[in-house]
């Protein structure tokens, strides 16, 4: 959401309230009025439209934010996509453990440089086969930079 734009009423303001509008519904979920619209629309979030304005019951807000989507509890065939506790992780998170773009990521799995199974829609990464594309691939391209 725009910094720029203002909202009518702060978030603490909201809370004395039982229901809020469109516009501080986004701004208590820290997304886009067209993004509670789009959830409205697609029966995922309950709100009632009376005359012009739609309004949304704080609790309604409530059960939307907590059955939202997640990355972090995807699952396939009952498992979790990227379970931690086992090594798995997604391919923004490796690029974000590796401090470099998702795109080198992307690359580095399609040229064979990282090993990636895709599971479903998403790409699942192992840590043992980070640590090897580290190794390999990574530590020596800055051993080139600094030999060079």
């Amino acid at each position: 959401m725009s910094k720029n734009k203002s909202t009518k009423g702060t978030v603490k303001e909201v809370a004395s309230k039982k229901a809020v509008s469109i516009s501080e519904a986004a701004e208590i979920n820290e997304v886009t009025r067209q993004a509670i619209y789009v959830a409205i629309k697609l029966n995922k979030l309950k709100a009632k439209k009376e005359s012009t304005r739609w309004t949304i019951q704080l609790d309604d807000l409530e059960a939307y934010r907590n059955q939202k989507y997640s990355r972090s509890k995807s699952t396939y065939n009952g498992e979790l996509l990227f379970d931690h506790s086992k090594g798995y992780y997604s391919i923004n998170q490796v690029a974000d453990m590796l401090k470099v773009p998702n795109q080198k990521i992307y690359y580095a799995t399609r040229a064979g440089h990282l090993k990636a199974h895709r599971k479903g829609a998403a790409w699942v990464v192992h840590m043992d086969d980070v640590k090897q594309y580290q190794d390999k691939h990574l530590k020596q391209k800055k051993s080139k930079l600094k030999a060079g």
